[in-house]
């Protein structure tokens, strides 16, 4: 008998749900399942609010990091500058001079983050690299830094020469310059070298530069030919060095001088870049907290109304 009972109850439990009416009751309607769309988790909004707030404290730190690393390296960049005068006083810069053999020594950072200041030395590297190309011509890329060696191992990397990375781990001084310079010279046939660098002129500015240094028998042949070198010859040479001996410790000395600021101006220039980049950054992330501040309250208030919609029409029904 209980069993009988209990079938025939189940039979019409499933007869009523079964009905149109308390079907469409039951399922969600349109404008539910749209709410339920745009509605957002507060959880959800929580964890993305919480993770931009460690990304701009990250960025703040970095920028703080660039500022007190720039300061250090303008000092040393700005006195620099008057070891490579001299030679562009005595033997000039000659950046439209036509030779057979071009290096082109690249300086980039190591790091990233640092806006498009890597892409400008690339971009003006393969400008230079496409420009001084032809049938009889001989183009090779000396890279320092591990960003520019990235972007141009992809199209060029049978034309790089010498790739050197990690130069701005450690605090550079002259010496360590110069045993770099010498190290390039001695494993590079050239004419012509063209030192590729963005020259520092404030924190948010930078100005891509190239400096071209000739080989001493391109000197000499520029000299004789009297165009802007011909004045080398009214200089009287003392001790027993021949000409070609004295150009040849000019040019070796002059590299060496113009790496060594190519190197500070490009590490100035870097540090500047990554604290207008980090500056944005926060700026942007401080942006996006807001909307998100802006989201969640919304959302919470819509939670809120919604549960006192509900609390207040249960009290209704049950009063009713």
């Amino acid at each position: 008998m209980a069993m009988t009972a209990l079938r025939r109850e189940g039979k019409r439990v499933s007869t009523l749900i079964s009905s149109p009416n308390l079907r469409s009751s039951l399922a969600p309607s349109e404008e539910q399942v749209s709410f339920g769309v745009r509605s957002i988790s507060t959880q959800i909004v929580r964890n993305r609010m919480k993770s931009v707030k460690s990304i701009q404290k990250i960025t703040k730190a970095m920028k703080m990091v660039a500022a007190s690393k720039l300061r250090a390296i303008q000092v040393r960049a700005e006195n620099s500058r008057g070891l490579w005068q001299p030679f562009t006083a005595l033997l000039g810069d000659t950046p439209s001079v036509d030779v057979k053999k071009n290096v082109i020594v690249t300086i980039s950072s190591d790091k990233g983050l640092c806006g498009g200041i890597n892409s400008t030395s690339v971009k003006m590297s393969r400008a230079l690299h496409k420009l001084n190309a032809g049938p009889d011509k001989e183009g090779k890329y000396v890279i320092l830094g591990e960003k520019a060696k990235a972007q141009l191992i992809r199209d060029s990397k049978k034309d790089i020469e010498i790739s050197i990375t990690e130069l701005q781990k450690n605090p550079l001084n002259y010496t360590q310059v110069s045993v770099l310079a010498d190290d390039i010279l001695k494993n590079v046939e050239f004419d012509a070298l063209r030192i590729v660098f963005n020259k520092f002129q404030s924190v948010v500015s930078y100005l891509p530069t190239t400096a071209t240094i000739l080989s001493p028998e391109v000197v000499e042949k520029e000299a004789e030919a009297g165009g802007k070198l011909g004045d080398l010859d009214s200089y009287e040479i003392e001790g027993g060095e021949t000409k070609s001996e004295v150009l040849q410790n000019l040019t070796e000395f002059q590299f060496s001088c113009v790496l060594f600021n190519a190197v500070l101006e490009n590490a100035c220039s870097e540090q500047g870049a990554r604290m207008s980049a980090m500056d944005s950054s926060s700026r942007n992330a401080g942006d996006m907290l807001d909307r998100l501040t802006l989201s969640y309250n919304r959302t919470r208030q819509a939670s809120i109304t919604t549960e006192l919609i509900e609390i207040i029409s249960g009290a209704s029904a049950l009063t009713g």
